[in-house]
């Protein structure tokens, strides 16, 4: 089969194309054939050497896929062959850039029907994250304000319309050319980053949600309420430790199961969540989406059409 993949960790001109062993499933696992795979932030920190796992030579990243079903093991009894499915990796597992992958059955979930499968590739890994943050780590609720950071991003939009979606009051963050696409997405308050310092502007909020990472981490502490929760995903495997001892900080232990995968279909059809803005790539041309990606001012998320 073909894979982008990289030998050794570097820039985006690392990034390969070329032929590699097909995927066999094992009996509690699918083989699916691809046909679209999405980028993610974590995928050039990986192929950069950022994180401290050793990596088997030449490594295929890419974490959330969208295909049909071509075989299933021994121990699979409920999907066949001819399903089209989404999902997303393993934890600490990668490999959906190739026009084959086997995971393991009870992580991913039927696609809808009325998404393609580049639609479905771009929402996986997102949806997931941002729901296990707003849902299950903050626990937000209806009624309560909620500042979340860096609102264009693929995480970020997703958790904005799943905040609204449960009631909350949403304020968000990001550049100007963004404004009008987030308060489509159903954002209360939207303030540019370029113009305006957050911690000015806002006060007294029940939850935050950074995905930015370094200094607006540590500087979201000081715009919560008494008792109220901050959650990180762009700090690292711990969340920053707050300066207040009247706050939370909390981690998302973002896992794998087909319920959160179902719950993102759920939202996506009917209408409380909407499918991301979405640039695509061919497999071949990964080194110029990771350096989209690296860019970091990406607005949705790019997607390899792979079939």
């Amino acid at each position: 089969m073909k894979a982008a993949y990289f030998a050794k960790h570097g820039g985006p001109e690392v990034m390969q194309y070329g032929e590699v062993p097909d995927p066999v499933a094992g009996p509690d696992q699918v083989l699916v054939d691809v046909h679209a795979a999405s980028v993610n932030g974590a995928d050039w920190k990986v192929r950069a050497g950022h994180y401290s796992a050793s990596l088997q030579m030449p490594y295929i990243p890419g974490r959330d896929f969208s295909g049909v079903i071509t075989a299933v093991g021994d121990a699979v009894k409920d999907l066949r062959v001819g399903d089209e499915v989404f999902g997303v990796c393993d934890v600490n597992t990668e490999a959906a850039y190739a026009e084959k992958i086997a995971i393991r059955s009870g992580i991913v979930a039927k696609k809808p029907a009325s998404l393609s499968h580049t639609e479905a590739a771009s929402l996986a890994l997102i949806g997931l994250t941002a729901l296990v943050a707003i849902e299950d780590t903050l626990n937000l609720k209806a009624g309560e304000t909620i500042l979340i950071q860096g609102g264009a991003g693929g995480v970020a939009s997703f958790a904005v319309q799943a905040a609204k979606h449960i009631g909350a009051r949403v304020i968000t963050t990001t550049s100007a050319g963004n404004r009008d696409y987030l308060l489509k997405l159903g954002a209360d308050e939207v303030i540019d980053y370029n113009a305006q310092d957050f911690t000015k502007v806002v006060s007294g909020v029940d939850a935050v949600f950074d995905t930015v990472g370094g200094d607006v981490a540590k500087r979201s502490f000081s715009v919560l309420r008494p008792g109220g929760r901050a959650a990180f995903i762009a700090s690292g495997n711990t969340a920053p430790i707050p300066e207040r001892a009247d706050v939370a900080a909390l981690r998302p232990k973002v896992g794998r199961d087909r319920q959160h995968l179902e719950r993102i279909a759920e939202l996506v059809t009917s209408g409380a969540v909407r499918v991301p803005e979405i640039k695509t790539y061919p497999l071949s041309e990964a080194a110029a989406a990771h350096k989209i990606s690296e860019g970091r001012h990406l607005r949705g998320k790019l997607v390899f059409k792979v079939r």
